[in-house]
């Protein structure tokens, strides 16, 4: 069994990508006039959620590799390091991908994790770098555990992600509009992600994939992007504010408050930490799921439209 197998860190490498793309993008909407915005502020704040992001990985990311070591020492399988188990490796962490991204928005605990990446109420490259702080307290890289005890190398695991990563960059873009209809039907694009970060009743909780978005059609969780309702983009309750502390850490503090609450039972307090977003003991508040049977209480038109059901 391999236990020295590396991969370079394909982000790492990306980043002067990345910059290069975002100054491209600014240039062109300042240019044309259209596909887009940038605030300086918000710009900044996802700026320093990309760079917390990767110093929360440099001092945390021991505990999340430490346990893939555990597990590749557990699995007696092997599969080894073949182009085809790579790209076998990146299909299927895709998957995962999917799963663990719906987990971040419909499990509190995980969301307080993810929230900061929705806080933007602008849709621009440097969205794609407003990244958590603190993934490593979700403990969602348990999900990872079946592929390597399938016998997938924890490096190539990374390696994998790492790409899926970098391919998630370009879709957090205006500038783009609809990509070719068998693209489209494939693979996530602008457009899919654009409805995946939209406040809109219709576009909540939907379009979780990362690379495919046939996941989401399987799933039953695809909403295509309607030309007659433009995605407003940020949270449901937007935070009103450019602080990276608070963009990182307000939902944890939410959290704290909610289960820490005098007069409710043990039951209550969990809902709190892992029930939906949104879910309250006693009413005062609405998840995802309330919102849109409201919305379409008042919208009995809509009702079997797309993002509808």
């Amino acid at each position: 069994m391999t236990d020295t197998l590396t991969y370079p860190d394909v982000v790492q490498w990306a980043v002067p990508v990345f910059i290069a793309a975002i100054l491209a993008e600014f240039l062109w909407i300042a240019i044309k006039g259209r596909g887009g915005r940038y605030e300086t502020r918000d710009a900044l704040t996802s700026l320093i959620m990309g760079a917390g992001n990767v110093a929360s990985g440099l001092l945390l990311g021991f505990i999340a590799w430490g346990f893939f070591m555990w597990l590749w020492q557990l699995t007696p399988l092997d599969l080894g390091s073949s182009v085809a188990v790579v790209a076998l490796c990146f299909v299927l962490d895709d998957l995962r991908y999917y799963w663990v991204h719906r987990f971040g928005h419909r499990v509190r605990w995980v969301w307080a994790s993810h929230v900061n990446h929705h806080s933007s109420q602008h849709y621009n490259l440097t969205t794609a770098l407003r990244q958590t702080w603190t993934y490593t307290f979700t403990f969602m890289m348990v999900v990872r555990a079946p592929l390597i005890l399938l016998g997938f190398h924890p490096a190539m695991v990374l390696f994998c992600g790492g790409l899926n990563l970098i391919y998630q960059f370009w879709i957090h873009t205006e500038a783009i509009g609809k990509m070719p209809k068998w693209f489209e039907a494939i693979m996530n694009t602008p457009s899919h992600h654009r409805v995946h970060h939209g406040r809109n009743a219709r576009y909540l909780d939907c379009n979780y994939a990362g690379v495919f978005i046939i996941w989401d059609k399987l799933f039953g969780t695809f909403v295509p992007e309607q030309e007659s309702e433009r995605v407003d983009y940020g949270l449901v309750n937007n935070l009103g504010t450019f602080n990276p502390l608070r963009v990182a850490f307000h939902e944890w503090v939410a959290i704290w408050k909610d289960i820490t609450h005098s007069g409710i039972t043990v039951r209550e307090r969990l809902g709190y930490a892992f029930g939906p977003p949104g879910y309250s003991h006693d009413g005062s508040r609405d998840t995802s799921d309330e919102i849109k049977a409201k919305h379409l209480a008042h919208n009995p038109q809509k009702r079997g439209t797309p993002g509808f059901g």
